[in-house]
């Protein structure tokens, strides 16, 4: 069954024996993976086994396996996926057929189409549940802001939250990791709040810099290459490789779904409005724009670089800031071509 987020979030508080899976996908994986901790603080002490949607591709019986086994102890267990999708259909079948499964399973996917099998799955059976995590925007990611600045002993006006939650593109991740800075920058805990008032904002703020990463983005797809080199001077490209390299990433998968859809038959207007809150809503326009200029197949050689990129920049091997800024211009002069 689907479920919308306060349901799941109650239902993974208080996990149901007689649920065997949750599977938790959308744009929005920080936020699914938000919900996949509630469960394993709701199961606090249980051994937990960490499995993925590629492995059980190759070995199918193994979800329903470790489902059903004991821990050596006789204590709680449960079993995480991630990252999934189709590709463990097989074993999420088996796990259904299976004669018990005693241990919950928790499946953390990505942006799954409506039709995507596991998500047919879920729809079809009362001993699943699903919830689609969207990318927060306007008034919700603002009382997100808030939120978790209050968790953390940081207080802010309406005014920072907005521009905090803009500034992180609704990435919940982002948006922890920048109030985060804010905490320990403020010296400020739950039990001892500091306010954090325009001068600290604008003294710590990553306003400038996470609008250079998306100015970066943009300038990447629609193959402005005098705005990509302005975009890369901006940035220390080396040492934070791997936030911007996620950021193409979510990008060549959010124009990889839209364009799934015009294949499908909708037309590029149809196909935006499906995608919903995946699209930021300052930025439709935009990827409406570079959704007409990317084809499947160059999104596809896009992502292979992106990848290839992020393993190097991982390795002794990286050439830092110039290696990635040779990837992105492969890819800005790929979307001169039109894809």
């Amino acid at each position: 069954m689907i479920l919308k987020r306060p349901q799941m979030e109650r239902a993974l508080d208080k996990p149901d024996p007689a649920v065997r899976m949750f599977l938790l996908y959308g744009p929005d994986e920080s936020g699914s993976r938000e919900l996949a901790a509630r469960l394993g603080k709701a199961m606090a002490g249980a051994e937990r086994i960490d499995l993925s949607g590629a492995g059980l591709k190759a070995d199918p019986a193994r979800l329903s396996d470790e489902a059903m086994a004991m821990s050596l102890f006789g204590d709680k267990r449960y079993i995480r996926v991630e990252p999934a999708g189709d590709d463990m259909i097989e074993a999420a079948e088996a796990l259904m057929e299976a004669p018990g499964a005693g241990n919950p399973v928790i499946v953390v996917a990505g942006a799954l189409r409506k039709d995507a099998k596991l998500v047919k799955l879920a729809t079809a059976r009362l001993d699943v549940m699903a919830c689609i995590s969207y990318l927060p925007e306007g008034a919700e990611a603002d009382r997100i802001a808030l939120g978790m600045g209050q968790a953390r002993g940081v207080r802010m006006s309406p005014d920072i939250a907005q521009r905090m939650a803009a500034a992180s593109g609704g990435d919940r991740a982002l948006l922890a990791q920048e109030i985060d800075k804010f905490a320990l920058f403020l010296d400020a805990a739950p039990d001892r709040p500091v306010e954090l008032d325009a001068v600290g904002f604008a003294s710590l703020s990553a306003d400038a810099e996470e609008g250079d990463v998306g100015a970066l983005v943009n300038a990447t797809f629609d193959g402005n290459l005098a705005a990509l080199d302005a975009a890369l001077t901006r940035i220390d490209a080396a040492g934070e490789a791997i936030p911007v390299l996620r950021a193409l990433v979510r990008r060549v998968l959010l124009l990889s779904a839209i364009r799934a859809e015009v294949a499908g038959g909708a037309n590029v207007t149809q196909a935006m409005a499906g995608a919903g809150k995946a699209v930021f809503f300052k930025e439709r326009g935009i990827v409406e724009r570079q959704v007409t200029r990317w084809s499947p197949p160059a999104l596809a050689r896009a992502l292979e670089r992106l990848a290839g990129a992020e393993r190097d920049a991982k390795s002794s091997r990286s050439a830092g800031g110039a290696g990635l800024g040779e990837e992105l211009f492969a890819i800005g002069r790929q979307a001169r071509r039109r894809g």
